[in-house]
């Protein structure tokens, strides 16, 4: 399967790059994230905890996300085909057929209307959910929140969206395989649907509205999940911002009449500390006491917050490096030490190295 990957990589490159130079409808842009973490309870496994899917490799140099992207866009027409690597795709697609774990993205879509910007895309799309992708440089921090690891970060389906005239706001309907899932399991045949409401009043300021309702389990079970996702980005002066999210799902057990809530509030403060470098500050929690998304075999469930301090460097517009220190506390002993023993702490550094071509 490498082989295979490799070779439509190379074919999509040399496809668009001669393409692009006989049509400007063609854009290619390309990514890379390199990573180093070390994990103080140095996991015999050299992987982070499981609840992570993104920089989940201790104590080596790794390749977290690199992808070759071909867009077209023309007379009303559009598509996206982005081909990936790194240990993103080998854990978060790890459910998936080996053969579209290296699909970033693959979709088409059609204007619906010569005057306003209506739009049908259909296929492999990015998650409606969240305000952080796999895309490291487009995040505040270097690691993901445990709000964003455990959400989805791609979809697929159907989108039916409208944005404003002005770009202010943008409102959107999908019909979807399932949370997260490219193609149904065995005994899942019902479908899954999410909306999206985003008012965009200026280039700093964003206030976004998230759902999805849908059958997470086999049809059998009838597990029937209702989730929201909000968050609003802020200025507060001329050189600091503020995000603030929330996660809130309920989720209702067919069989046993059980229904279970979890919610994961996150605050983000990020601060312009030169013409090219940040500092942000990320406080989370994570109350999930029915493990309905995060399994951590206790009494009491996942219960766990986290704070984390990153510096980020722009040494152009292509190249970022960043480093980050990070903590995480739970309620019940849900990590372990170096001699593999239970314990309430974690602790890890992360730094990387980013090139974006677009």
């Amino acid at each position: 399967m490498p082989r295979i990957a490799l070779i439509l990589l190379l074919l999509l490159l040399s496809a668009t790059a001669a393409q692009a130079q006989r049509d400007s409808a063609f854009t290619f842009s390309a990514y890379a994230e390199v990573y180093y973490s070390f994990d103080l309870a140095q996991p015999r496994s050299n992987e982070r905890p499981a609840f992570f899917y993104n920089h989940k490799r201790h104590n080596e140099v790794d390749l977290n996300l690199g992808f070759l992207k071909a867009a077209y866009a023309k007379d009303g027409v559009r598509g996206n085909i982005a081909l990936m690597a790194g240990s993103y795709p080998r854990y978060n697609l790890a459910a998936e057929a080996s053969t579209l774990r290296t699909v970033f993205e693959a979709n088409a879509g059609v204007r619906l209307h010569q005057r306003r910007n209506l739009w049908l895309d259909a296929g492999i799309l990015p998650s409606h959910i969240g305000f952080e992708s796999a895309i490291g440089k487009d995040c505040w921090n270097v690691t993901r929140s445990m709000l964003a690891e455990n959400t989805p970060y791609y979809e697929a389906g159907a989108r039916l969206s409208h944005t404003s005239t002005d770009s202010t706001l943008y409102a959107a309907v999908i019909i979807l395989n399932g949370w997260q899932r490219i193609s149904r399991p065995p005994g899942h045949t019902t479908p899954a649907f999410g909306t999206q409401l985003t008012y965009k009043p200026s280039a700093r300021t964003t206030l976004n509205w998230s759902t999805f309702i849908g059958n997470t389990g086999p049809d059998s079970l009838q597990v029937l999940r209702l989730f929201n996702n909000l968050y609003a980005q802020l200025p507060l002066g001329e050189r600091f911002d503020l995000l603030l999210g929330c996660d809130l799902g309920v989720e209702n057990d067919g069989i046993n009449a059980r229904t279970s809530i979890w919610v994961t509030p996150v605050l983000i403060g990020r601060y312009r500390s030169g013409e090219r470098s940040f500092i942000a500050l990320r406080i989370e929690h994570y109350h999930d006491p029915d493990q309905r998304i995060i399994a951590s075999g206790t009494i009491d469930g996942f219960r766990t917050s986290g704070a984390s301090v990153n510096y980020d460097r722009w040494f152009n517009e292509r190249v970022l490096w960043r480093i980050e220190a990070r903590s995480l506390h739970s309620a019940d002993p849900v990590f372990r030490t170096d001699e593999g023993l239970p314990t309430r702490d974690n602790y890890c550094f992360t730094t990387s190295l980013a090139f974006a071509l677009e």
